[in-house]
């Protein structure tokens, strides 16, 4: 262990994400009644702009009005690069004080972008004098976001997760897809011809990267790494896959851009029955190990040590906060 502690982030239960346009009303009230962990309520590319400041209007009424008991609520701001974002951050907390738990920042290129929401928020929090303190999330969906994501990760202690905001990260990369999430066909390699000279072809995940860097930031500063929208919300196999490979990466979760997708990810991003009960196996095997004086066992013809402890222990903890929830 480095002598260097990862202080971790608000832990909060973030396996869904619903997004929600703060232009609908209807909308809002049924993502109250939702079993999304997270609700974020879009002021930005969900909204038209000549709907925004009546979108403002209808987020703050539902902050204020509706019980969102049950869920984390955050509200994604528009960029800072717009007009409409300073009345954003200070209507949202002077109208509706204490009710948001997390603030979504758009388009975060550099380290400053955060710095400048954060001094803001706080400026507000303080003359209302607010008593909940509210957290970040930051989404990378550009290539300068990506190229400065360790810093940006880093620039604030509101900060608490970094979501992979793919279409916008397409368009800023010139990637050749039109897709929001899921392959491309065109991202593939082909075997070697076999004995009668057939090729197999093997698609890729063209976004491997990018979400995998974005884990490894997020982890290495104690946040929670949330994989972002899939565009097609019918084809929830498509969703599964892709939400199966971003948990395996160690994403926490995953957007649901539709409300049959809270289902999916809730499910996607639990561990299993059969995992928790292997997992709390590892910790009692272990625990008698130590009591023995060994620093490793074997369970079930394999090799467990203070590694599979931890493994093990991440395992366990998911399932209690699921329970707890």
């Amino acid at each position: 262990m480095s002598f260097t502690i990862v202080e971790q982030c608000t832990a909060r239960l973030n396996r869904s994400e619903l997004a929600v346009p703060g232009s609908n009303p209807k909308f809002l009230e049924r993502a109250a009644a939702s079993k999304a962990d997270v609700v974020f309520l879009d002021l930005e590319d969900a909204v038209a702009p000549d709907d925004k400041e009546q979108a403002r209007k209808n987020v703050i009424e539902a902050l204020n009005d509706l019980d969102w008991s049950g869920h984390t609520i955050s509200v994604r701001i528009n960029g800072l690069d717009t007009h409409y974002m300073y009345r954003d951050v200070v209507d949202l907390i002077e109208q509706a004080p204490n009710k948001l738990d997390l603030i979504m920042i758009p388009k975060v290129g550099t380290a400053s972008d955060v710095y400048a929401v954060d001094m803001l928020v706080s400026q507000v929090e303080a003359a209302m004098r607010c008593e909940k303190r509210i957290g970040f999330e930051l989404i990378i969906e550009t290539a300068l976001g990506m190229q400065n994501v360790h810093s940006i990760a880093s620039a604030s202690t509101r900060n608490e997760s970094l979501h992979f905001g793919v279409a916008d990260y397409a368009a800023s990369t010139k990637a050749r897809t039109t897709n929001i999430g899921g392959p491309n066909p065109a991202y593939h390699v082909l075997t070697d011809p076999d004995d009668d000279g057939v090729r197999e072809v093997h698609w890729g995940d063209m976004w491997h990267y990018a979400i995998a860097r974005m884990v490894v930031t997020a982890r290495a500063n104690g946040l929670r790494p949330i994989d972002g929208p899939f565009g097609d919300f019918s084809d929830p196999d498509g969703y599964k896959a892709q939400a199966s490979r971003a948990a395996v990466l160690g994403c926490e979760g995953k957007w649901a851009i539709h409300p049959s997708q809270i289902d999916l990810a809730n499910e996607l991003f639990s561990p299993s029955e059969k995992e928790v009960t292997q997992a709390q196996r590892i910790i009692e095997a272990m625990e008698q190990a130590k009591k023995e004086g060994k620093g490793a066992a074997t369970l079930d013809g394999r090799l467990i040590d203070i590694a599979s402890i931890k493994q093990a222990e991440v395992v366990v903890k998911k399932a209690e906060q699921i329970a707890a929830k």
